[in-house]
C-alpha cells in the first residue's frame, strides 16, 4: 500500500506583536496549555531551545496516546520553527511561521505534514480532517491566552 501523505496548514491572526506571539509559541514548555490533545512536554535537551533541541510530548490523537520525540531542525527567531519526529506510527514534520500583519497583529501559520504508515496510511483522509479541526482548535486557543480573553 501507498502511503498518503498527510499535509494540513491552518492560520489565524493574532492581536499582539510577533515578538509576544513567538515567545510564547515557540516555547515547548506551554504547548499543554494550547493544544488541547498535548498532555505533557519534557526538555530532552536542557537550555535554550536551537537548532538539534530535542523535547519528549505526550499527546492524544485519534483515541490514542502518542509519545514521541520532536527534534527541531530551522529555528529563525520571530520567523520560523520546525521540528519533527520520526518515531511512531506516523513521522510528522511540524512548522510554525510567524509574519506581522502589522505592528499590533500577527499572523502564525501552523503546518503538519509526514507520511503515515500502517492502519495510519489507510486512516490518512481522516487523520487530516481530525488534524485541521484540532488546529484550527489550538490556534483559537493561543490567540485567546495571548488576546488576554478566557478559552
Amino acid at each position: 500500500m501507498v502511503a498518503m501523505p498527510v499535509d494540513v496548514t491552518t492560520e489565524i491572526v493574532i492581536a499582539r506583536p510577533i515578538a509576544d506571539v513567538w515567545a510564547y509559541a515557540s516555547d515547548p514548555t506551554t504547548a499543554p496549555q494550547w493544544y488541547a490533545n498535548i498532555d505533557r512536554v519534557e526538555l530532552v535537551t536542557p537550555g535554550r531551545l536551537e537548532v538539534g533541541s530535542r523535547m519528549l510530548f505526550s499527546a492524544r490523537f485519534l483515541g490514542r496516546t502518542l509519545t514521541y520525540t520532536y527534534e527541531v531542525h530551522e529555528l529563525e527567531p520571530g520567523r520560523r520553527l520546525t521540528m519533527s519526529t520520526s518515531e511512531g506510527p506516523f513521522p510528522m514534520t511540524t512548522t510554525y511561521s510567524f509574519d506581522a500583519v502589522d505592528a499590533a497583529r500577527t499572523r502564525m501559520t501552523l503546518r503538519n505534514h509526514g507520511e503515515p504508515s500502517g492502519f495510519g496510511a489507510i486512516a490518512a483522509p481522516a487523520m487530516s480532517m481530525a488534524m485541521r479541526r484540532a488546529n484550527r482548535a489550538d490556534l483559537a486557543r493561543i490567540r485567546a491566552i495571548l488576546e488576554g480573553a478566557s478559552s
